[in-house]
């Protein structure tokens, strides 16, 4: 595991995720019943996109997600209140040297687990308190996540102000990690073979 300092968000952030495939979108190569994402070829073309013209896909911001981000120290000081724990910001990881895909996670704790913080509407908030489980749409991210990181288990974290925080712990799943990995390696392999093609 390598782990990259930079500030989540900033310019030098974005410029080293560049062309990258990341947890946040691992649902575009993978589903989470261990099936090829129809959204995978676009989201293929997107990063090599990136890496053609240097700049980044991900620049479109509707206000929920300004507003989720502009929340997330809040939601962090209330994890850390809750668990009574120090989380540990860091910019970028990486799995391994090679620098082929990343996760960025919302916090580390003890250099053990990872933290994933989901800012999220009241009606939201209140659909994933009843149900008491991982959402569906976020165990890709965090299993690969996982991945990247080798932990074994990761700290799923939804919030809504004057709503209770949720909080679900999610260890790795090693049979679908064994389909991640696969995935991933075919698609980083695919993302050089086009990128070189396409630069001549």
């Amino acid at each position: 595991m390598i782990i990259v300092q930079l500030e989540q968000g900033s310019d030098a952030w974005k410029k080293e995720k560049l062309g990258k495939p990341s947890a946040s979108n691992a649902s575009k190569i993978i589903t989470s019943t261990g099936k090829v994402s129809t959204q995978r070829e676009g989201y293929l073309h997107t990063l090599v996109a990136e890496r053609l013209t240097g700049v980044s896909a991900d620049s479109f911001k509707s206000d929920a997600m300004q507003e989720g981000n502009d929340r997330e120290a809040e939601s962090r000081a209330l994890y850390e209140m809750v668990k009574d724990v120090k989380v540990e910001e860091v910019g970028v990881v990486y799995k391994d040297e090679n620098k082929g895909f990343l996760c960025s996670p919302d916090g580390i704790i003890n250099r053990q687990y990872g933290l994933e913080l989901k800012n999220v509407l009241p009606k939201t908030q209140v659909k994933y308190l009843l149900k008491g489980t991982l959402p569906v749409e976020y165990l890709v991210q965090i299993q690969f996540s996982l991945y990247v990181t080798g932990y074994q288990y990761w700290d799923f974290c939804s919030y809504s102000p004057a709503l209770q925080l949720l909080c679900i712990r999610v260890k790795r799943d090693e049979a679908f990690i064994v389909q991640l990995a696969r995935a991933l390696d075919l698609f980083v392999a695919e993302l050089e073979i086009i990128t070189n093609k396409l630069r001549g």
